[in-house]
């Protein structure tokens, strides 16, 4: 197969998908997002399929694709992705269709996992020169409705008010009178937050080659996929240190400070966007796929991991604690009325 018939034969049945979408089903509510998510349900199964075939359960329905269309999605990186994309996302997806007057957190959570996924590819694959920077397929390029539409959902989400739960003004000003040291959980989360960037800072200088013994020591004896030639892992640490970090800064001052309500959304935006990070990092370093040598060794399995999964843990911990409770970040009311009322007025 030639590469571009390989796009032409892509974009033809994404198109097929969506025509009898509209052709075939009642028109919802709202036909725009419905559509969205209805035609991201299908390549989620496409994904799955990829990340099956690739393990080996099947065979014969992605081999010509990958092989001319986008050779990067045999990486053991990628099949993680794949798999995150076919169950997680497609889980999603469901249950925002069947939400669909009511789905503003869980978009929020696809979003962020879609645009950190989305952004990674771009970055590895034009961006930096890895193996598979050179060898771009015209197939490649309908991954960029895929891009495009996170941002536009994005962008709806972030614009639109949040309902909120019904909390008067005395109550709101009680717990915004608390000091972080009398917060217990927000100090915790503040220290897990701190471990984090400083694992997140410290992994950063690692891939950028810094001198020190301790990373030195730390890429070849106990996460050698870091230096994984495929360039995967690298451009993932290097997107914790210019863009995590960044937002768990800001997130320890919400923490602090009171009134800050857009906590409420960018922690479960960033809890989407690390944990389907750290699931791909994880999985990738321990995949078969994955030359021996890059893998995670076996008698440091333990500490690597454990690590790996506190930073995914982090993020979504951060993001329940704010939509369970979400007085300290409201904005401040005048006594006697709700949070309602005053949205109201």
């Amino acid at each position: 197969f030639r590469p571009l018939p390989i796009l032409g034969m892509g974009m033809v049945v994404l198109g097929s998908v969506l025509l009898l979408l509209l052709l075939t089903v009642d028109v919802p509510l709202n036909l725009s997002v419905f559509t969205v998510f209805a035609e991201f349900s299908f390549t989620c199964m496409v994904g799955l399929t990829n990340a099956l075939e690739q393990d080996g359960f099947i065979s014969g329905f992605m081999a010509f694709y990958v092989k001319s269309g986008e050779p990067h999605l045999s990486t053991a990186y990628a099949v993680m992705m794949s798999y995150w994309e076919g169950i997680i996302h497609f889980i999603l997806f469901l249950t925002i269709i069947h939400r669909m007057k009511s789905y503003h957190s869980l978009g929020l959570l696809w979003v962020g996992s879609s645009i950190g996924l989305m952004l990674f590819v771009t970055d590895d694959v034009i961006i930096c020169p890895g193996k598979f920077g050179s060898n771009i397929r015209p197939a490649f390029w309908r991954n960029v409705p895929f891009f495009l539409v996170p941002f536009w959902a994005a962008s709806v989400l972030f614009s639109r008010p949040r309902e909120m739960p019904i909390i008067t003004a005395d109550k709101i000003a009680a717990e915004q009178k608390k000091g972080l040291l009398t917060r217990p959980v927000d100090l915790l989360l503040s220290l897990l937050l701190l471990g984090a960037m400083v694992f997140s800072v410290f992994r950063g200088f690692v891939v950028l080659d810094c001198p020190l013994d301790a990373c030195f020591t730390y890429i070849y004896q106990y996460e050698p996929y870091l230096k994984d030639p495929v360039s995967f892992p690298r451009v993932m640490m290097l997107m914790y240190l210019f863009y995590a970090l960044p937002l768990m800064t800001a997130f320890i001052y919400g923490l602090k400070t009171p009134g800050c309500s857009w906590m409420l959304d960018w922690t479960i935006f960033f809890a989407g966007a690390m944990v389907q990070a750290q699931w791909c990092h994880i999985g990738a370093s321990l995949h078969s796929r994955t030359p021996f040598t890059y893998r995670v060794p076996t008698d440091k399995w333990w500490p690597v991991i454990t690590l790996n999964v506190l930073l995914a843990a982090v993020p979504p911990l951060l993001a329940l604690r704010c939509y369970t409770n979400p007085a300290y970040f409201m904005k401040p009311v005048p006594k006697g009325q709700t949070s309602n009322e005053k949205k109201k007025k």
